[in-house]
């Protein structure tokens, strides 16, 4: 149980359901009520179809390229942190994707679903979390469970984003945005100290 909330805390983090709020509201300024509430929905589909193509299909192309897990595991928490770095010391993710905003007719798919709910650090995560050669089959099948219930959790947020803006305010997403890039980032650096350890047999 302890690790399913570990996992599901870890999840919120990555996933960033709250740092999305302003990158929506920006991107659907345009729209009615109705029709902002079609783009919430269809953009967490969406962003759930996309993690779940790298869950079952991400190893794949990793082994067909011959990477080892344990270059997998150095890699992606090199680029974990990366990604991490930017949410702790950027412009924080609710600013560097309004900024990306050019096309508001298309929105769903970009930045939305791309890059806000699943971004690159997302893909990554559930990469990892779902190994083939760490994690049995049901505990890859829970953690695509708890993927889908904070992508479920990120649609409720939205629905309500204007909500959630005026009491947590701009400033205070940006704070919780940093906070989840400080998790990711000690999530990112065990993932290299775990693939180093099992290359040089340190485990």
């Amino acid at each position: 149980m302890l690790q399913v909330l570990t996992t599901l805390f870890f999840l919120i983090a990555v996933i960033d359901p709250i740092g999305t709020v302003p990158v929506y509201l920006e991107a659907t300024k345009e729209f009615d009520k109705a029709h902002k509430k079609k783009i919430a929905l269809r953009a967490c589909g969406v962003a759930f179809l996309i993690l779940l193509f790298f869950i079952v299909i991400g190893q794949l192309i990793l082994e067909g390229m011959e990477v080892s897990l344990d270059a997998f595991q150095i890699s992606g928490g090199v680029i974990l942190f990366l990604f991490a770095l930017t949410m702790v010391f950027g412009d924080g993710k609710p600013e560097s994707e309004k900024n990306v905003i050019t096309d508001y007719k298309h929105v769903t798919i970009f930045p939305v679903a791309i890059p806000s709910i699943a971004s690159p650090g997302a893909i990554m995560a559930v990469v990892l979390m779902t190994d083939n050669h760490s994690y049995s089959i049901q505990q890859q099948l829970i953690t695509t469970g708890l993927v889908l219930t904070v992508i479920a959790l990120t649609a409720v947020i939205l629905l309500i984003a204007g909500k959630v803006q005026d009491y947590i305010g701009t400033y205070g997403i940006t704070v919780i945005s940093k906070v989840m890039g400080l998790i990711l980032a000690s999530y990112a650096v065990q993932s290299i100290l775990s693939g180093i350890g099992a290359y040089y047999n340190l485990n």
